[in-house]
Order: structure tokens, then sequence, then C-alpha cells
């Protein structure tokens, strides 16, 4: 055999059967991901003390109310862009919010909990998130701080698009 026809014979039986199998197990799971943003329906944020969760956004009816600085109620009608909800899908999925656990509460049986309770929930065509996630929650650093993270990407987009009312 010469020195070329090894080369075809080798990249036939190795590495075409290689790149064929690579393109077919990484297509099908992109194609079965579970939460797919072109299944998205929508997404809500409620927070605050855990006896009353005043503070609340639902992005498919864009009803938002909110405790401002001079604890007065302040509801609207606000809507995040398909980009700012693109943004936050793409922020939860790279902070693993799909494999947080459902439930991260504070332990109750310290006294008087005074924590923050944020319930998140991103809904999509099939399935939905929900995660119930309280600020005193004593439990893995790693998941406290992409909790923290998610609630200020979620928060930040808020106040954009409530200052893009505004203008």
């Amino acid at each position: 055999m010469s020195d070329r026809s090894k080369k075809i014979f080798f990249a036939l039986t190795i590495i075409v059967p290689f790149l064929a199998y690579c393109f077919y197990y990484y297509g099908m799971m992109i194609k079965n991901a579970p939460y797919r943003f072109s299944d998205f329906d929508s997404m809500s944020i409620q927070f605050g003390p855990v006896d009353s969760l005043i503070n609340k956004y639902d992005s498919k009816t864009g009803d938002y109310q909110y405790v401002n600085k001079q604890d007065s109620l302040v509801k609207m009608h606000l809507r995040l862009t398909s980009d700012d909800l693109l943004y936050l899908h793409h922020k939860a999925a790279d902070l693993g919010f799909w494999d947080f656990p459902v439930k991260e509460l504070a332990d109750s049986t310290k006294g008087k909990n005074r924590s923050i309770r944020y319930i998140i929930e991103f809904r999509y065509k099939k399935k939905s998130k929900r995660v119930v996630y309280d600020s005193g929650y004593v439990g893995d650093v790693r998941l406290i701080d992409a909790n923290k993270n998610l609630i200020k990407e979620i928060e930040q987009s808020l106040y954009a698009a409530e200052e893009r009312l505004k203008k």
C-alpha cells in the first residue's frame, strides 16, 4: 500500500465515523435541551419578607410592583424586551439555575427569621423551574453566590427597563 492510500484508508475508517458520530450525538443533545429559549414562555420573580412577598414582576403580564425607598407601593406595567429575556435566560443557564434545589430555605428554628425570600420562576412550553431562596440560607457558598448573582441580574434588567420607560 502506498503512503497516500494508507492516509485515505485511515481517514475513511477512523476520522469520518468519529465526526459523523459527533455531529449526531451533539446535534441530538442540542435539539433535546431541556430549557431552550425558543420554548421560553415567561419569567417571574417575587421577593420580600417571608410573610409578605410584596415585590413582584411577571414578564407574561408585565405587572410590576415594588416598595420604593419612601415605603410606598409602586405599581406599573413594565415589559422586558426579548433581548432582556434572552440575556436573563442565558445568565440563568450560565449560573446553573436549572440544577438549583427547589427549596433553599433559611433555618426557621433560630428565633425570629428576618431573611428576605425570593421566588424565581422560568416557564417554558413544556417545563418550568421554580426556586424558593431565602437570603438567610446556609449551604454551599457557590450556590448562594449563584442565587445572589441571578437576583442581581434580574433586578438590574428591571431597573434598566424602568429607566427606558421613563425616557
